[in-house]
């Protein structure tokens, strides 16, 4: 293979493996130096860029979300104070109702107004971060980014963790995507949208001051999902007793309510505030020591919780676990075992240094074989089809369909274990035939002018002969890009 095109097919592979699909005229630009490329998206300290927009950030995001609790409360109360009319049911479904008071139908107003406003908020914030995939000229630091979200997955399936999706990512992961991993696990495990998500913000330690007057339970969620999904993993040498005793350490992590007051001290029984909307209740902490895979950790407040998922986040068995899941999703769905020895060498040597894990990947030789071996999910079959056309998506209910057609709904990953990463989950049957009817919607609409141009510039060397004819040969412009999207070359990464 002549250098020049060697050079061209790496940086084809930097764009559409390493990043999110290559635009018009990026494959001649990074073929000058692809590795060059991916390493100056690397920047230790300053994460990886947010999405474009106005939008609230969790301390305002908490407040509006206490607003519509009020609200909502206000509705109950106004509907129990209403009388039914004669032979009516009285249920929540049936509000608002012909015959409710001013207050209950005004209470009522109020409450889905708030939700209007927070879900509408959600789904502009997802609309962002797509546009941000669509144009952004360091697609490697938002493949990372996103690989970190899903790492640390928090869903919209819950609507109480719904509403901070898009305050999550850009507080919580992006930051720290390229900094220390204990870092970037802590600001995920106290932000608001996995506290609520994994209800840590009900857990009441038992023998907790608040505990002690009350029917109160621990709520093992957190604690078990830090360890089995976001460290060591199931096979991690763990018991069901660290789990016990790292969620009692985790009790009091949680965030603010309508019952606290405005101003909270340190000493206070209300709680502690922290950043983005986190906040320490010492009434509801578990006293006493905690010993969690063989370590003691003294008695305290939220820096005993801290101490244990920072402790986590440094151990063995999360660096192997985590080498082969970065491994899997960015060279292949089995990886070869020399680039997860290499992720993990350099995880374990830079003591979880994001950045340094990052650069051996990009240094990795496994990581440009050729062969693309990986499938797109829709959201990246999404991503880079608006790369490919030069567009980006304008409005969120088009986008939004369409995921859920394809079966990959906007901030809504099925479980805690975030969205599979295999081709076994993106390529049946039934997945293909939704992504050709949402390539042929597209193929009707696009402005692009001529589709053989689209392609090469898109898949650089990749484009097979087999492809370049059959978009070629098409009998419409709207057939040529549906082909084109459809292609093997397109599909796979």
């Amino acid at each position: 293979m002549p250098p020049q095109t060697d050079a061209r097919t790496r940086a084809a592979i930097a764009l559409t493996r390493f990043g999110l699909g290559a635009r018009a005229g990026e494959i001649d630009t990074v073929a000058a130096d692809p590795r060059g490329w991916l390493a100056d998206q690397i920047r230790p300290g300053a994460g990886a860029p947010n999405p474009e927009g106005e939008f609230e950030n969790s301390t305002a995001r908490v407040q509006a979300f206490l607003d519509y609790q009020r609200d909502s409360q206000g509705a109950r109360q106004a509907r129990r104070e209403t009388p039914p009319a004669q032979g009516a049911a009285m249920t929540p479904a049936a509000m608002p109702m012909e015959d409710a008071s001013p207050q209950a139908q005004a209470a009522f107003d109020a409450r889905r107004e708030s939700r209007r406003e927070l879900t509408q908020d959600t789904a502009q914030e997802f609309l962002a971060r797509t546009a941000l995939g669509a144009t952004t000229q360091t697609g490697f630091a938002e493949r990372w980014a996103l690989f970190w979200a899903n790492a640390f997955t928090v869903s919209a399936t819950k609507f109480q963790s719904a509403i901070f999706m898009g305050q999550y990512e850009r507080e919580a992961i992006r930051p720290y995507v390229f900094g220390r991993f204990e870092d970037l696990a802590v600001a995920a495990e106290t932000h608001p949208a996995m506290l609520l998500y994994l209800d840590q913000a009900q857990s009441i330690g038992p023998n907790s001051r608040a505990g002690e007057r009350r029917q109160a339970g621990l709520n093992e969620n957190l604690a078990r999902e830090i360890m089995e999904l976001h460290t060591v993993g199931a096979d991690g040498g763990y018991s069901q007793a660290d789990v016990t005793e790292f969620a009692r350490a985790l009790t009091g992590w949680s965030i603010p309510t309508n019952r606290d007051a405005a101003q909270m001290t340190r000493a206070s029984a209300g709680g502690e505030p922290g950043e983005n909307g986190f906040l320490f209740r010492p009434i509801v902490h578990e006293p006493g020591a905690r010993t969690v895979l063989g370590k003691s950790y003294a008695e305290g407040g939220a820096e005993q919780g801290e101490a244990i998922l920072r402790d986590l986040a440094n151990r063995p068995e999360t660096a192997r676990r985590l080498a082969r899941n970065i491994a899997r999703h960015f060279v292949a769905d089995d990886p070869p075992e020399a680039v997860v020895d290499r992720l993990e060498a350099a995880w374990t040597t830079s003591r979880g240094d994001l950045a340094m894990v990052a650069k051996a990947l990009v240094e990795a030789p496994e990581a440009w074989d050729p062969a693309p071996a990986k499938i797109k999910t829709p959201y990246e079959f999404i991503v880079s089809s608006h790369r490919a056309l030069g567009t980006r998506p304008q409005r969120p209910q088009p986008l939004q369909q369409a995921l859920i057609q394809m079966g990959q709904p906007a901030f809504s990953a099925p479980s805690p274990e975030g969205w599979p990463d295999t081709a076994a989950d993106w390529a049946g049957p039934d997945a293909l035939v939704k992504r050709l009817n949402w390539a042929k919607t597209v193929g009707d609409t696009a402005r692009a002018p001529d589709p053989n141009a689209v392609a090469a510039d898109a898949l650089g060397p990749r484009l097979s002969e087999r492809t370049r004819l059959a978009v070629a040969r098409a009998e419409s412009r709207p057939e040529a890009l549906t082909l084109f999207l459809m292609s093997p070359e397109f599909q796979r990464r």
